[in-house]
């Protein structure tokens, strides 16, 4: 067995055509499509060539950096109170709201609910083409523009009050949600700093971005704390102190290219190829050139040792089979694996899971902007209301980090099918418990949304990979996730159709998201079910067709072997290559 077949097996390559996605390369974000490829302009490094001290620095101070800026305008239900007190957006309210000494008025509380769908949407949207950029100019490139964008963001928020009349909340908001993609996303490839420990990695960066938004959490207490007098320009001044951290660190310890994958590494090592290069013809003397490509492969050669040491004793043949098993109890793995794009965005597999994506994100960023507003109006007492927003500012960054670990652990071991069930079933309970005027309704409410949230956002991610493969996951994800980022623009509709069409009550469009989820739901679930089910079929009667036949030694005279007739055995190879070059018929309904 060569080094390629015992180590590639257990690297971490998230776009890699043969790799199956467990636990360790999920990712509970926004945004999934952010995975990485190689810079295009200049050589990886490989890790070996990095001290160990430097690469487990570069890990924490990364880990740093995503706790503080990847994912803070997602903690906008906890800043919204401030900038209420404020009086962002006060002079919208009409002046009979005014002498009411109405708490928020609709068109103050629908212009503050506007700048989070921007931040939202363009969270969404930016990831593609943060990916570009990131494979042309590398992570170096790409985390200093993330830094400069929230530099932006800081500085508009801290100044929007002496910009008036000029709103500078929108598009301060809206840089400090750009500059999370270019920052999250940049960090991924540092999970090739110890291939052994990539899913620790990860674990740590998605739980940084998960945790961020806490930060206006924790500014929200210090302003409550202090009667106001640390109010959003001191903040968002001393806010300034993160990018110019991630700026530093880019340029004195982050790598300026990403690092390898495990499987370049041993490609690299394996290609004897590269021992002669086009410039050895413009020397004369064979002697030199001899001398040259023999010091290429010695090279060559001693990276081997160094990837062994780097990955450690890890069994690949049990990683392989772990993979596998993985596959088969999905049941839906390969369903549209080496289909174009093109087909695979116009099948019932894309379409359902659009339709589903769309109308869960939506209920998703609506419930956050809204909570404290819904729960005012369900149980028409405002200090109640607070009580759950705090609650709810506490629970939503501590709900992601519990749940990652549990999270990997359904999804490998449970087939997409159930994983999808699982999805409607929580997201039809939320909505039920969305409606209820109780207290106790409330907070069951707030501890399933928090564990939705990523298991939702997870269970989409691992369905793209299974269905669509990753040799097309960036376009299609990233479309799945774009058209959902831009239909979030619809929630400004449903602000205003809860304000004026029925007074406040959030009830009727709660009940509206919730049937329509469901009906998406439950037609999604079922199409995939039964698609897994033809799957399996399939999966076993391709089985069936290629079992060797087993014949007594001598049965059938020399044309048999220690395996079968070689009839057989030829005819098995001849179906598997049809198969693989002709595929199945992909029609409006099928696999």
């Amino acid at each position: 067995m060569s080094l390629a077949e015992r180590l590639s097996t257990i690297e971490y390559e998230p776009w890699s055509r043969e790799a199956s996605p467990d636990s360790r390369q999920r990712k509970m974000s926004f945004n999934p499509v952010g995975t990485w490829t190689p810079a295009a302009h200049e050589e990886p490094v490989g890790a070996f060539e990095v001290p160990q001290w430097k690469r487990i620095l570069q890990v924490g101070l990364a880990v740093v950096y995503c706790l503080f800026a990847a994912g803070v305008v997602f903690g906008y239900a906890a800043i919204k109170p401030v900038l209420v007190d404020e009086g962002v957006y006060r002079d919208y309210c009409t002046q009979e709201e005014l002498d009411n000494n109405v708490h928020v008025c609709y068109a103050q509380d629908l212009r503050l609910n506007f700048m989070f769908t921007i931040a939202a949407v363009s969270t969404n949207v930016v990831a593609l083409p943060v990916g570009t950029i990131l494979d042309r100019y590398g992570p170096r490139v790409c985390g200093m523009i993330g830094a400069v964008s929230v530099a932006i963001g800081a500085l508009l928020f801290a100044f929007a009050w002496d910009m008036k009349p000029v709103d500078g909340y929108i598009p301060g908001y809206l840089f400090l949600a750009l500059g999370g993609p270019f920052i999250f996303i940049s960090s991924f490839q540092l999970s090739n700093t110890f291939p052994q420990y990539s899913g620790l990695i990860l674990a740590l960066l998605t739980g940084a971005f998960d945790t961020s938004s806490a930060v206006f959490l924790f500014y929200r207490l210090i302003y409550q704390a202090t009667n106001g007098s640390f109010w959003p320009k001191k903040f968002f001044l001393a806010f300034l102190i993160v990018p110019i951290y991630i700026v530093v660190v880019q340029i004195f310890v982050m790598p300026a290219t990403s690092y390898k994958t495990v499987g370049e590494l041993v490609n690299q090592v394996e290609d004897a190829s590269a021992d002669a290069h086009d410039s050895d013809e413009e020397i004369e003397d064979l002697s030199i050139v001899n001398r040259l490509r023999e010091a290429r492969r010695a090279h060559r050669e001693s990276v081997v040792s160094e990837i062994t040491s780097l990955l450690g004793t890890r069994d690949g043949a049990e990683q392989t089979k772990k993979e596998e098993k993985k596959k088969n109890t999905s049941g839906v793995w390969g369903a549209l694996h080496g289909r174009t794009a093109a087909q695979q965005i116009r099948s019932p597999w894309f379409i359902l899971i659009t339709l589903f994506t769309v109308v869960q994100m939506l209920r998703i960023n609506y419930f956050v902007a809204t909570i404290r507003t819904q729960y005012a109006w369900l149980l028409d007492d405002y200090s109640k209301a607070i009580a759950i927003n705090d609650f709810f500012d506490v629970a939503l960054p501590l709900g992601g980090v519990i749940a990652v670990p549990f999270i990997g652990i359904v999804l490998d071991n449970t087939s997409t099918p159930f994983c999808l069930g699982l999805l409607v079933t929580i997201a039809t309970a939320i909505g039920v418990l969305g409606v209820i005027p109780q207290t106790w309704a409330a907070y069951a409410n707030i501890v399933l949304f928090v564990v939705y949230r990523p298991l939702y956002y997870t269970t989409v991610s691992d369905y793209a990979a299974k269905v669509f493969g990753f040799a097309t996951f960036g376009k299609v994800y990233g479309l799945i996730i774009c058209l959902a980022g831009l239909f979030n623009f619809a929630q400004s509709a449903l602000d205003a159709l809860t304000h004026k069409a029925f007074a406040n009550n959030p009830i009727p469009v709660n009940l509206i998201l919730l049937l329509v989820a469901l009906l998406i739901g439950l037609v999604m679930v079922a199409f995939v079910w039964r698609k897994s089910r033809i799957i399996h079929r399939e999966n076993l009667e391709d089985d069936a067709e290629d079992a060797r036949e087993v014949l007594m030694p001598g049965a059938n005279g020399w044309g048999t072997t220690e395996y079968g007739s070689l009839d057989a055995v030829a005819n098995g190879e001849e179906r598997r290559g049809r198969r693989r070059n002709e595929g199945r018929e992909l029609s409006p309904g099928g696999n």
